[in-house]
């Protein structure tokens, strides 16, 4: 797809606010085997490099499961899983081994490309793999002996966050050591959730097939809190339950967001990071989107919001110090710190009434019914105050409101204080709505 000059030029002046709050973050990338395997892996390395050269604090964590399976078949080894978990023998465990250590070299190899007229050119990172995992045997569950696989017993966050500040990329592998001196073969996907959570991470990036999660519809589920992320669950299975396991393992655990993303799509990495809808599937604790009450520092995004529909004749001009003045007024939708939608609700305690004004959605997320979440909270709000009637004056969305049970109604129905600045040459139609 080709872009314009000015297509680019906005979408890095949009993407400014990313790379200042992602400058100094902790993320942890978890690069699954069929991640590493794919065709478009070398593109996943030049983004790496990108949000290396931004400052962002780089950990990648990576899997072997196919290349495993590869070098298991190739030897003639029969290998058996339970609960999705491989019985590592030490004769399998020889073949993991020979796997995690071929990838690694490989991952480094590509970390330290450099060639003029490529985009790695100039990058100069530096890569760091030690014994930061220190593991456990997994032992006898369900009366069968998993031998070698083991879980992770505890990350040296100390060690890794100074490599961090000291500039590295921190590499780790699905193999952890034991203080006998034993090798035990990790879940990536518990390798790189504990060392999300250890090292406090802002973000746990995980690669998939897929574009992200879809619900049993086919919908792809763009953000979830926990709750529904653990509804999903129980409907998928295989590797996309495991990687919404580990996303929702994150977040519970301290983790700020948690991403779901696909290996097969060229720049998914950099769209999920850098633009406000992304390009999968977003887990966090708290809501990625939320309505609540405005305060001042909302008033330059409504200011934003609400100036083209001014201009358009749709709303009424307002200054921002009136803005300011009335800002105790406003609900807002906010997403991921953009002012996407408000609402503002004046009282009239002696009529006992009050006028909803200055509804405005982003052009952008007009549908999904945030303005029915607006006028729901104002409703619930005025009943809350003893209001049994709201008003609107329209001139140019009048079937919007009808639609919620709103009735065109006369100016002389308004309360005596509100007619007096009844602008007659804008002609705004009345309607009312009883709660």
């Amino acid at each position: 797809m080709t872009i314009t000059n000015a297509e680019y030029v906005n979408f890095f002046r949009h993407s400014s606010p990313y790379i200042n709050a992602h400058r100094g973050a902790t993320f942890v990338l978890t690069l699954s085997g069929d991640t590493l395997a794919d065709s478009n892996f070398d593109n996943i390395i030049h983004d790496i490099a990108l949000l290396n050269s931004l400052g962002v604090r780089l950990v990648l964590v990576f899997g072997a499961r196919p290349q495993i399976e590869q070098r298991v078949s190739d030897r003639g080894i029969s290998c058996q899983f339970h609960n999705g978990l491989r019985l590592t023998s030490k004769e399998v465990l020889d073949s993991v081994k020979d796997a995690v250590g071929n990838l690694r070299i490989r991952v480094e190899s590509l970390l330290s490309m450099g060639l003029a007229n490529s985009p790695m050119h100039g990058a100069r990172i530096r890569v760091v793999s030690g014994n930061f995992v220190t593991a456990k045997p997994l032992g006898v569950v369900d009366g069968i002996d998993f031998q070698q696989t083991g879980e992770v017993r505890r990350i040296d966050h100390e060690a890794i966050s100074q490599l961090l500040d000291d500039g590295y990329v921190v590499l780790l592998s699905c193999l952890g050591s034991s203080p006998t001196g034993e090798v035990f073969n990790l879940p990536v996907e518990q390798v790189s959730t504990q060392t999300a959570i250890s090292l406090k991470a802002e973000k746990l990036m995980l690669f998939s097939p897929n574009e992200g999660l879809c619900n049993p519809q086919g919908e792809l589920q763009r953000q979830m809190r926990i709750p529904q992320a653990q509804t999903l669950q129980e409907t998928l299975t295989g590797s996309e339950q495991r990687l919404l396991q580990a996303a929702i393992n994150a977040c519970s655990h301290g983790v700020t967001r948690s991403h779901i993303i696909s290996h097969r799509s060229d720049g998914a990495l950099l769209q999920e990071l850098f633009t406000r809808d992304g390009a999968g599937t977003l887990v966090t604790k708290e809501g990625y989107e939320a309505t609540r009450q405005a305060t001042i520092h909302d008033v330059v995004g409504i200011l934003e919001l609400i100036l083209p529909l001014e201009e358009q004749g749709v709303l009424v001009r307002r200054s921002r110090k009136q803005l300011e003045n009335e800002i105790d007024l406003f609900t807002v939708v906010e997403r991921d710190g953009m002012i996407i939608g408000c609402a503002s609700l004046h009282p009239f305690t002696d009529a006992r009434c009050a006028e909803l004004a200055c509804v405005a959605i982003h052009p952008e997320y007009r549908k999904d019914n945030r303005g029915d979440l607006l006028l729901e909270n104002a409703e619930e709000f005025a009943r809350n105050q003893g209001i049994e009637r709201l008003f609107v004056l329209t001139t140019r969305t009048a079937h919007w409101f009808v639609e919620r049970g709103f009735r065109e109604t006369s100016v002389e129905q308004l309360p005596e204080s509100k007619q007096e600045f009844y602008n007659l040459q804008r002609g705004s139609k009345v309607f009312e709505k009883h709660l």
